[in-house]
C-alpha cells in the first residue's frame, strides 16, 4: 500500500473493529457499515443477546459479546474476551451510552445517583475500555493505517442542550478525553468522536419536542437517519490522518 493511500476491502478483512452498544441504533448501523466496509466485527450489548447473536451469524467472521460496561470488571473482561477471539484489536467504537430525561431547571432531580449512573457507562466505561485495549491497538497500528478509537458522543456535550444536565456533562468529559487521548496516544492510535444532534432511532421516536426542533430550525430539516452517522464513523475510521476531532453531525442545527 502507498503511503497515504485509503485501506482497501480486501485490506480491512483481517481488521478487527469492536463496536459496543451495536444490538440496534447507531451502534448497529456502525457495525454493519464496517463490515460492509470489510472489518470483522465484535457485536455488543449489555442485553438483547437473540439480536446480537443472529447479527454475528450474518456476517463473515463476527462474534457476539455481552458485557454490562457500567461494571468495569465485565469492561475489561469484554476486552479480554475479544482478543482471546481474534488476537487483534484495531478499531474500538465506544458507542454503548445511557441518558437520563430532567428538565434543567430541576436540580434537585438530577440526584448524585443519575450522576453516578451516566458517568459510570458514558465517561468510565470508555475510559475503561480503552485502558484495556491501548496495547492491542498499539501493537495492531502502522504507521500507514494507524489504529483508532471513536466515541459516540452528542452535540449535548458541546452545547447546553440536551435530555438533563447530567447527562450533556457526560458527553462533555467524553469530548475533553477524547482530545486528550488524541494528543497523548498519537501517533500509533487515532482518537475522534462523532457529536450527533437528533437521530432516528428506536429511543428518540417519542422525543416530539426536539423532532419539531430538528424540522423548525436545522438546516437540514430533519434529524439524522443511523446510516448517515455510521457513514461518518466509515469515515473517520478509514482516515490515516484525522485525530482529536469531535465532528458535529447535527444537521447544521448548532449554525442557529
Amino acid at each position: 500500500m502507498h503511503k497515504g493511500s485509503i485501506q482497501t476491502v480486501n485490506q480491512n478483512a483481517k481488521r478487527v473493529a469492536l463496536v459496543t452498544g451495536s444490538t440496534s441504533g447507531i451502534g448497529m448501523a456502525i457495525a454493519k457499515r464496517l463490515a460492509a466496509d470489510g472489518f470483522i466485527i465484535a457485536f455488543h450489548s449489555k442485553s438483547s443477546v437473540d439480536t446480537g447473536q443472529a447479527l454475528a451469524a450474518a456476517y463473515p467472521g463476527a462474534t457476539y459479546f455481552q458485557a454490562d460496561l457500567s461494571d468495569q470488571t465485565q469492561s475489561r473482561d469484554l476486552i479480554t474476551a475479544v482478543l482471546e477471539k481474534y488476537n487483534q484489536l484495531d478499531v474500538l467504537v465506544n458507542n454503548a451510552g445511557i441518558s437520563a430525561t430532567i428538565p434543567h431547571t430541576a436540580l434537585k432531580a438530577a440526584t448524585p445517583e443519575i450522576w453516578r449512573d451516566l458517568y459510570e457507562v458514558n465517561v468510565i466505561a470508555p475510559w475503561t475500555l480503552i485502558a484495556a485495549a491501548e496495547s492491542a491497538l498499539r501493537q495492531s497500528s502502522t504507521r500507514e493505517c494507524p489504529s483508532c478509537i471513536l466515541n459516540i458522543s452528542s452535540h449535548a456535550g458541546i452545547r447546553p442542550k440536551g435530555a438533563s444536565i447530567p447527562y450533556s456533562a457526560s458527553k462533555a468529559a467524553l469530548n475533553h478525553m477524547t482530545k486528550l487521548l488524541a494528543l497523548n496516544l498519537a501517533p500509533d492510535i487515532r482518537v475522534n468522536a462523532i457529536a450527533p444532534g437528533l437521530v432516528n432511532t428506536p429511543m428518540s421516536q417519542n422525543w416530539l419536542a426536539a423532532r419539531e426542533l430538528w424540522q423548525a430550525r436545522s438546516p437540514m430539516g430533519r434529524g439524522a437517519e443511523p446510516t448517515e452517522i455510521a457513514q461518518v464513523a466509515s469515515m473517520l475510521v478509514a482516515s490515516h490522518y484525522i485525530t482529536g476531532e469531535i465532528l458535529m453531525a447535527d444537521g447544521g442545527l448548532n449554525l442557529t
